[in-house]
C-alpha cells in the first residue's frame, strides 16, 4: 500500500513513534493529546483529551483515576468529530492499560459513530521487549512497509548491552528498585525488569510481563536496594524530581544504601521507559549507563537521566 493512500491516526505515543520509525510520518493525519515525538507530529490535529488533571500531585491523580474507573467511564475521551473530518484509513490504539491511553473499546465505539470512513484498527498489547519487535512487524505489515531492518537494528543495540554485561558476576550486578509511581508507591513491571537485566542489574519486586505491583514502604526499606531509579509514568525529568521528594521526605530514606552511595536516579519516564516503542532500546542503554558507567558511556545523562542530589 502506498503511503500516499494511507491516512493514519495514532492514539498511542509509542505507536506514533513506531509509525515514524517505519518512515510513515507523512502518512499520519491525527494523534492523541499525549503523542509528542517525533517533534514534527505535534502540529497534527489532536483526537483525544483526558478527564483528569495530569499536573495534580501523584496521590490526587491516582484517586481521580480510581474515581473515574469506578464510575464506569473512560479516563480519556475521543473527539469523534475530529476523526470524522480526518477520515483515517487506520487507527492505532492499545488493549493493555486503560490508565495509560485510549482503550480498544473506546476506539471501537468511536468508529461506530463515523459515517464517512471505516478505518482499520491496529491494537497493540506489549508486555515484554519481544512484543515490541512483533508490534513493529505487525504495524509494518498492516501499513504495507518493510520492518526487518528497523527490528534488526533495534535488537542489535539491545544485544550489545547484553553481551557487555553477561559476564558480570552476581556481586557485580546491583539490585535495582524502579519506581513507577510515588504515591501510592508502585514498582515498574512489564518490560522494565527485563531491561534492567539486559543492562546488568537485578530487578526487585516485579516480574517481566506482569502488571506493576504496589509496594509497602517498609518492604523497600527492609530490602535496601543498591540502586533506586525513579521513572514515573508520564513524567519528564523535572516533574520526576518533584515527585521523588514524596519518598525523600519519608522516615529512613536517609538510611538507605542507595542514598548513602549516591545511587538514586531520576529519569524521563515519559519519553523512554513508559513507552513500548523504539525508544525502549534507548531505555536499555540509559539503564546500562546508570548501572555500569565503567562499561557504558552513551551520553544520555542530562537528557534521559540525572543523579538525584
Amino acid at each position: 500500500m502506498s503511503d500516499r493512500k494511507l491516512k493514519i491516526v495514532s492514539l498511542l505515543p509509542s505507536a506514533t513513534e513506531i509509525v515514524a520509525a517505519l518512515g510513515l510520518t507523512e502518512a499520519l493525519v491525527g494523534r492523541s493529546h499525549e503523542c509528542d515525538y517525533p517533534p514534527e507530529i505535534q502540529a497534527l490535529p489532536v483526537c483525544t483529551q483526558a478527564r483528569l488533571n495530569s499536573q495534580a500531585p501523584s496521590k490526587q491523580i491516582d484517586e481521580k483515576v480510581n474515581e473515574v474507573l469506578q464510575s464506569a467511564l473512560s479516563i480519556y475521551e475521543i473527539k469523534t468529530d475530529i476523526l470524522q473530518q480526518l477520515a483515517p484509513t487506520h487507527i492505532l490504539t492499545q488493549d493493555q492499560c486503560e490508565v495509560c491511553a485510549v482503550s480498544l473499546q473506546d476506539v471501537e465505539q468511536a468508529i461506530g459513530k463515523l459515517t464517512d470512513s471505516s478505518p482499520k484498527i491496529i491494537s497493540l498489547q506489549p508486555n515484554i521487549i519481544a512484543d515490541l519487535w512483533s508490534d513493529i512487524e505487525r504495524v509494518a505489515d498492516e501499513l504495507g512497509v518493510e520492518s526487518n531492518r528497523l527490528v534488526e537494528d533495534l535488537a542489535a543495540r539491545v544485544k550489545i548491552c547484553q553481551q557487555k554485561t553477561e559476564k558480570l558476576s552476581a556481586m557485580e550486578r546491583p539490585s535495582v528498585a524502579c519506581i513507577e509511581w510515588t504515591d501510592p508507591l508502585m514498582i515498574a513491571a512489564n518490560w522494565i525488569p527485563e531491561l534492567v537485566m539486559f543492562a546488568g542489574g537485578q530487578p526487585l519486586f516485579a516480574s517481566s510481563g506482569q502488571n506493576s505491583p504496589k509496594l509497602d514502604w517498609e518492604t523497600l526499606v527492609a530490602t535496601d536496594p543498591d540502586a533506586i531509579i525513579f521513572m514515573p509514568c508520564g513524567f519528564d525529568i523535572e516533574r520526576t524530581r518533584t515527585e521523588s521528594m514524596t519518598l525523600c521526605d519519608r522516615p529512613k530514606w536517609q538510611s538507605l544504601k542507595a542514598v548513602h552511595s549516591g545511587r538514586v536516579y531520576i529519569t524521563d519516564g515519559n519519553a523512554y521507559f513508559n513507552r513500548p516503542g523504539p525508544r525502549l532500546v534507548d531505555s536499555v542503554e540509559i539503564l546500562a549507563e546508570i548501572l555500569h558507567p565503567e562499561i557504558f558511556a552513551y551520553s544520555y545523562r542530562g537528557k534521559g537521566w540525572e543523579r538525584l542530589e
